[in-house]
């Protein structure tokens, strides 16, 4: 195994469990402690981990992402469940944008039953995803690779973006929060979901229940931009008065608690 397929490992652990241990890494990946206090070093020097005597703890700091391909094994219940509800907003023949989240490849997999849509995405993992596809029209903004993100980003990409008017853009986020508005990791992504905003008639934000009343570092824009959040469990009421009173709509799959699918 090599040693960044052992690290993402180690960061999807601490994804679910929230610390690690050294003495359990090493037994699991069959290596020396010393190997595995290598590799928490360097998470905790790339600001993904906090060593502390014996093992790790998770970074909960929002303005620090996990790698696209940690990042896209979480929550994917929730993922899934969102998915479902805004591949039931799209209809045949539109032209929509999605954005480099791991939320949107989950969006773009349940559509992919529809017979033909335009698709403009920056993201290179909805461009794998839908390369089997045929009978849409699939736009790749180019740009420039981001690290970590397998995403195009800078104004290169933004200009590509501009240059289209679409019915709809589905975009995800890092934090949702009701003063600070909707925020991701670092500005390059920012900026090029707020130019996907301007680009769409319809802007709808996909987000589960764990970015509601998170602040990450960079603003994409206010809440009130949004025509539309969906979501997997009903937001709470403070939320759901704000969207009423902003006229945003909430579609939502359940109510906490409850298993059955509940629309709104």
């Amino acid at each position: 195994m090599l040693a960044v397929e052992r690290r993402n490992l180690i960061l999807e652990k601490l994804q679910n469990e929230r610390k690690v241990v050294v003495s359990e890494l090493s037994t699991l990946f069959d290596v020396s402690e010393e190997t595995i206090r290598r590799d928490l070093d360097k998470l905790d020097r790339e600001g993904l981990a906090i060593k502390s005597y014996g093992g790790a703890v998770l970074n909960e700091n929002t303005g620090v992402d996990m790698p696209f391909n940690v990042r896209k094994k979480r929550n994917m219940k929730a993922k899934q469940e969102i998915a479902a509800l805004v591949a039931g907003l799209v209809q045949e023949g539109e032209h929509i944008i999605v954005d480099p989240s791991t939320t949107a490849v989950s969006v773009v997999k349940a559509l992919k039953a529809r017979k033909k849509l335009t698709v403009i995405t920056s993201s290179i993992e909805v461009l794998i995803e839908l390369s089997d596809v045929t009978g849409w029209e699939i736009i790749c903004t180019g740009g420039s690779l981001r690290e970590n993100y397998l995403t195009l980003v800078g104004s290169r990409a933004a200009e590509v973006i501009d240059s289209f008017q679409a019915d709809k853009v589905i975009l995800s986020c890092k934090g949702i929060d009701l003063e600070r508005g909707v925020t991701d990791a670092n500005e390059a992504l920012s900026q090029i979901k707020h130019a996907m905003l301007k680009s769409a008639r319809q802007r709808i934000l996909a987000v589960d229940h764990t970015k509601f009343g998170n602040v990450a570092f960079s603003r994409i824009c206010q809440l009130w931009d949004i025509d539309m959040v969906v979501t997997d469990i009903r937001p709470e009421q403070k939320w759901m008065d704000y969207f009423a009173e902003k006229g945003i709509e909430c579609l939502y799959d359940r109510e906490e608690g409850e298993n059955d699918s509940l629309r709104q």
